[in-house]
């Protein structure tokens, strides 16, 4: 399986404008949050790359790509209808080929020598079937995240064959239909907002597009949980950490993450310190 398209979702109306967003990336130098997911793609193998888009946004995301901006390609959400939906939305640009797909308001930090996208490409490719990257999650943070549960694959560390795919479970589904052996009490394999997913998983959003009403909203848990019935899918816990800049503080936590895996580190520490050090003394003042 050779996965060389990837979609990027940014349309909805709380995410807009947040892969425009600028940072200092780890190289130092200032980017927008979607250069810097494309770079992560890229890195990965991907040749193709659709955003699926608000009507009209297009300028602005591809002068937001930098010198990517030309090779991207756009789709668009007409209506805020869910993530499903607007997976959906990207189904010509896909075809019937696998796809890595991405959201537009996270940025991620790998921690070792590949990249977060990369480990997961490769685990699909190895497998030859769909895999989305998650993350051991405590129960608290589960109102944000789908969630899946499974078993361990013999022999593999962090892998995964899915049984279970609930979005935003309450804790009490989490415990009854999500534990997964080997994880700490309380904390349950959540998603990292990255997949890679077969051409089933356009069909299957294709079929719950089509028995929604209009403007129902569309999710596209539902789509990887019959997934799960239907052919092999595992979740693999990338080496890595997620960062969604759209929460509160998320614009500054993530740059202060990026900062410190970055080149700037000793500068950005020795700041930080200071600032630090200023805080307590005006506090002893007080």
């Amino acid at each position: 399986m050779q996965v060389k398209k990837a979609v990027i979702t940014a349309a909805g109306p709380a995410q807009r404008t947040l892969p425009l967003q600028s940072f200092v990336d780890r190289d130092g130098v200032p980017k927008a949050a979607l250069q810097i997911i494309i770079e992560e793609v890229l890195d990965a193998g991907i040749e193709e790359v659709c955003v699926v888009v608000h009507p009209g946004d297009q300028a602005a995301y591809a002068a937001a790509a930098g010198q990517y901006g030309r090779r991207l390609e756009f789709a668009e959400q007409r209506e805020p209808r869910g993530y499903g939906h607007a997976v959906w939305c990207a189904r010509a640009f896909v075809g019937d080929a696998p796809f890595l797909l991405l959201v537009g308001d996270h940025l991620y930090l790998s921690r070792g020598e590949k990249r977060c996208a990369q480990q997961l490409v490769e685990v699909a490719t190895a497998h030859k079937c769909a895999v989305s990257a998650v993350q051991a999650t405590h129960e608290s943070k589960l109102p944000y995240y789908g969630a899946v549960g499974g078993q361990l694959v013999p022999g593999a560390k962090g892998l995964y064959v899915v049984s279970q795919v609930i979005e935003k479970p309450t804790p009490t589904e989490a415990e009854q239909r999500l534990v997964v052996p080997g994880l700490r009490a309380g904390f349950y394999l959540c998603f990292f907002g990255m997949h890679v997913l077969t051409p089933t998983v356009m069909r299957l959003l294709d079929e719950e597009v089509s028995a929604c009403a209009p403007g129902e909203r569309v999710q596209l848990s539902p789509a990887l949980a019959k997934l799960a019935a239907r052919e092999r899918y595992l979740a693999y816990e990338v080496r890595g950490r997620r960062y969604d800049i759209g929460v509160k503080y998320g614009l500054i936590t993530t740059q202060l993450a990026l900062a410190l895996a970055g080149r700037d580190r000793d500068e950005v520490l020795a700041g930080l310190v200071e600032l630090l050090a200023d805080d307590r003394a005006a506090r002893a003042e007080q």
